[in-house]
């Protein structure tokens, strides 16, 4: 499919490790962008480099990155849920570009979270042993599907591994998005309404809060 792209949302996820490995597999698979919604900084860990490979961008509101992505990417917006109407994503029920909203692994989707999406997958499992996957697995397994999909170009392999490109030249601290005065600020701020779970939530007075980290990266 030319020209269809992917995207990852990550919003309020327990374990904020996770975020380096989702990294991994988004560079992996060809995501154009991680989108992180909430506090600027993450943890790398688990990434193996990765990071400094695919883009970043940060949103303060599921609605601001709701409101990017429908607006100025032209997406549909997929939740990775075994919810009801879901469809299994080995049917590739994609028509378009997509961004992937991942739950949180005890509670998955909010309600917010629920709002903004315009359909659903879940995977599919034969087993007995578990309720469910954890995010990272799950991520990796849904953008797989959509780059057999969208006819992504298999990357080269030298013997047994693929072929890494050179890092990119990082800019900025290392793991946080760097944010102008006022977008520091209105974190701070929601922060402190925010302290009992780490993250923010929609804050409904409309400040603009895109930070692109360029990745945290930039190509010479």
């Amino acid at each position: 499919m030319v020209g269809v792209e992917s995207y990852v949302v990550v919003h309020n996820i327990a374990k904020r490790h996770n975020v380096g490995t989702l990294a991994r597999s988004a560079t992996a698979f060809g995501v154009t962008e991680l989108i992180l919604v909430g506090r600027r900084d993450f943890n790398a860990f688990g990434s193996h480099g990765s990071a400094s490979h695919v883009r970043f961008r940060h949103f303060h509101s599921l609605i601001e990155a709701r409101n990017y992505l429908k607006d100025e990417k032209d997406c549909d917006i997929c939740g990775v849920e075994i919810a009801d109407g879901a469809s299994a994503v080995n049917e590739h029920p994609f028509k378009r570009s997509t961004a992937f909203l991942l739950g949180n692994e005890g509670s998955g989707l909010s309600a917010k979270e629920y709002e903004i999406c315009d359909f659903f997958v879940y995977i599919p499992q034969y087993g007995c042993g578990t309720a469910s996957l954890n995010v990272t697995v799950a991520a990796s397994i849904v953008l797989h599907h959509f780059g057999v999909w969208g006819g992504f170009s298999e990357r080269v392999r030298d013997g047994s591994k693929f072929i890494v490109a050179d890092r990119p030249l990082r800019q900025g601290k290392r793991n946080i998005c760097a944010g102008t005065e006022e977008s520091i600020v209105e974190e701070r701020k929601l922060r402190k309404e925010s302290a009992k779970n780490g993250f923010f939530d929609e804050d409904g007075n409309g400040n603009s809060s895109s930070e692109l980290l360029n990745g945290l990266f930039l190509n010479e």
